[in-house]
């Protein structure tokens, strides 16, 4: 699918095109390829002189890939996070294309900051003006999204730890320990997506149409400042999530050690009476519970009783 955003809008809203025939609107500002088809591709690269990369071009790791000019254009390709809002975010990559004319955002996924802007777009048209200005400001909703995603994690952090140092607490250490790992993994994720983000701005604060225009340097300049101070907060949120996660493995291992200490006392205060029964094997003469009637289903009813009451006792301290 492929949608445009254009200068003549009211709103800037997007339309949907048939490909077939079809020549580019000369105001446009923002052409959005949203799981393009090789038909639509191709009608991109006609109308812009300009080649677009595949989804397998768009994965792949080495800076050679994802950061070049070609064809008087500038291509990036960056990590963005998705699906949040739940405990583990997802990256994947999207491409913008810097070209003398519109911005080019090839993604085949739909993440938040693209909605949060395109509804930005329909509340400010003035943001409207240039390629430029489209790829900076939804860069800037790129940025404000994984800040709410840090701090949501920073929180979740936090509770753990209200949690772990609490005065009276329940034992319940592998559900933190499972919380403190989705946030390493979700930490990581965001990490991937800055470190991206910052190359990102450093390679296009090349591009002439950032670099000749004060207002636009200055504004790629305060989104790469953005993107450093988060990737800091983000290694703080990590440094916690790893003092945690010793600290839940500390408290875990004094808490077997007081398991053990107990039944060591036990074991000690066992010994004695059960060495005796052992010298002298019970083998008396006058024993009276041999001529009991009930003797037999009494000592089956203490049996019973003495398995009972430790493991009871286990479950209130929440052993098990």
């Amino acid at each position: 699918m492929i949608r445009l955003y254009r200068s003549g809008c009211a709103a800037c809203e997007g339309a949907e095109i048939d490909v077939e025939g079809w020549i580019l609107p000369p105001d446009t500002l923002w052409v959005d390829l949203i799981e393009p088809t090789r038909e639509e591709d191709l009608a991109i690269e006609k109308a812009l002189g300009l080649s677009i990369p595949t989804r397998e071009e768009m994965s792949e790791l080495e800076a050679s890939s994802r950061l070049y000019r070609e064809g008087g254009a500038t291509y990036v390709t960056a990590d963005i996070l998705h699906n949040s809002e739940m405990e583990l975010p997802t990256v994947d990559p999207v491409t913008f294309i810097l070209t003398p004319g519109p911005l080019v955002t090839i993604r085949y996924f739909d993440p938040r900051p693209f909605t949060m802007f395109t509804d930005k777009l329909e509340r400010e048209p003035s943001l409207c003006e240039s390629g430029a200005d489209m790829f900076l400001n939804l860069m800037e909703a790129i940025i404000d999204r994984a800040s709410d995603v840090l701090s949501r994690i920073g929180h979740k952090v936090e509770a753990v730890a209200n949690h772990v140092f609490a005065a009276d607490k329940p034992i319940g250490f592998q559900h933190l320990i499972t919380k403190l790992g989705q946030a390493q993994i979700a930490n990581s994720r965001i990490e991937q997506s800055l470190s991206g983000l910052a190359r990102v701005f450093a390679f296009v604060a090349l591009d002439e149409r950032l670099e000749m225009e004060g207002e636009k340097r200055e504004h790629l300049k305060s989104l790469g400042r953005d993107a450093s101070s988060l990737l800091a907060h983000n290694q703080a949120v990590a440094a916690g999530i790893n003092f945690q996660l010793s600290a839940t493995l500390g408290l875990i291992n004094i808490e077997q050690s007081s398991i053990f200490k107990v039944f060591s006392l036990f074991t000690v205060a066992l010994m004695p009476p059960t060495l005796i029964g052992a010298i002298y094997g019970m083998n008396f003469d006058h024993m009276p519970e041999l001529a009991w009637n009930l003797g037999y289903p009494l000592a089956l009813a203490l049996m019973v009783l003495s398995s009972a009451i430790p493991l009871l006792w286990f479950k209130r301290k929440g052993w098990f």
